[in-house]
């Protein structure tokens, strides 16, 4: 397991792994639905980032990369078809992530929500319409004021 998720709980881990996931799927529901190209778009760039990210967080996105695909489709299954109250539960597993890197040392949790911030900007270009402030709403000290 990555060190800088080791203080965590297994459910909390799971989730942070899963964040990607959930940033490609909050993107899709802002169309209203998952194309093929949007999940294979999703899936190179989530593999890419275990080459492409900060080198503090390659171990993440390696373990990220393992399960990346599997998540999608499960995550996919649970939230489609879109509707408001779908949106609504995704937007609450937006907020635990949100909650869950809070937990973590400054310097990595920073990082990390830099980078989930770069990748949903990525997925929302390419998904068209989702508004940033959805995603990750709320104020990191030393990031974003």
């Amino acid at each position: 397991m990555i060190k800088e998720l080791e203080k965590l709980s297994r459910e909390e881990q799971a989730l942070l792994l899963k964040a990607p996931v959930i940033v490609s799927i909050l993107a899709a529901a802002g169309v209203g639905k998952v194309n093929e190209w949007e999940k294979a778009d999703a899936i190179k760039l989530a593999h890419l980032k275990t080459y492409t990210a900060d080198r503090l967080l390659i171990p993440y996105y390696k373990e990220v990369d393992k399960s990346f695909e599997q998540d999608f489709e499960a995550l996919a299954k649970k939230y489609v078809p879109f509707d408001d109250q779908k949106r609504i539960l995704l937007q609450s597993e937006v907020d635990h992530v949100n909650k869950v890197i809070d937990k973590l040392d400054k310097p990595f949790a920073r990082t990390l929500h830099t980078s989930l911030l770069k990748y949903a900007e990525h997925v929302k270009n390419a998904y068209k319409g989702l508004v940033m402030n959805f995603i990750f709403p709320f104020p990191i000290p030393g990031l974003t004021g």
